[in-house]
């Protein structure tokens, strides 16, 4: 169903009415390759109970203060998807609160994902070089030369039917 309200999101005033009378109906097509992309969804803790999944725990270590808000997203660990613009998968965004914060993440289906984290501290929305934070999956080292976006061999996490539990530790400047 979240699916199906994604879609709906995304669909002309026209349509929508037959895309849930079809979804009610258990008429609906598989969902567009559109729409398996960036659902904005709450921090369920619940679903990432053991006969829960696939999902991802992530626990984020190191956040510096509680100001401004933290933003987890999940993409698929590829080439064509890695830390590319609108090919996240969820986006999970909060309040700040320094120490650590613990997220869960369901994914559509078994495979290798990867997990990008920033702490937006100001709450302005835009990425603060000096004072914003960021960390990813696996914690790779970032330097100059990858400028941020280290390879998805680096930062793919493999996750089966059930929850795989991650720590990711924050980097500031």
């Amino acid at each position: 169903m979240i699916r199906i309200n994604a879609l709906l999101r995304r669909t002309s005033t026209a349509a929508a009415p037959v895309i849930a009378l079809a979804a009610v109906a258990g008429l609906a097509a598989p969902v567009p390759a559109l729409a398996q992309y960036r659902n904005e969804i709450p921090n369920e803790m619940r679903r990432c109970q053991s006969d829960k999944g696939p999902a991802m725990m992530v626990t984020v270590d190191g956040i510096k203060s509680s100001s401004g808000n933290l933003r987890v997203q999940s993409y698929r660990a590829t080439s064509g998807e890695w830390l590319v613009k609108g090919k996240w998968l969820s986006r999970i965004e909060v309040p700040a609160r320094a120490g650590s914060m613990t997220f869960c993440v369901p994914l559509p289906a078994s495979g290798t994902y990867g997990v990008a984290v920033r702490h937006d501290v100001n709450g302005n929305g835009e990425t603060d070089i000096r004072t914003d934070g960021g960390a990813m999956s696996n914690n790779p080292a970032i330097t100059i030369f990858n400028l941020g976006k280290p390879s998805y061999t680096k930062v793919g996490v493999p996750v089966g039917e059930g929850v795989k539990s991650i720590r990711i530790q924050m980097k500031y400047m």
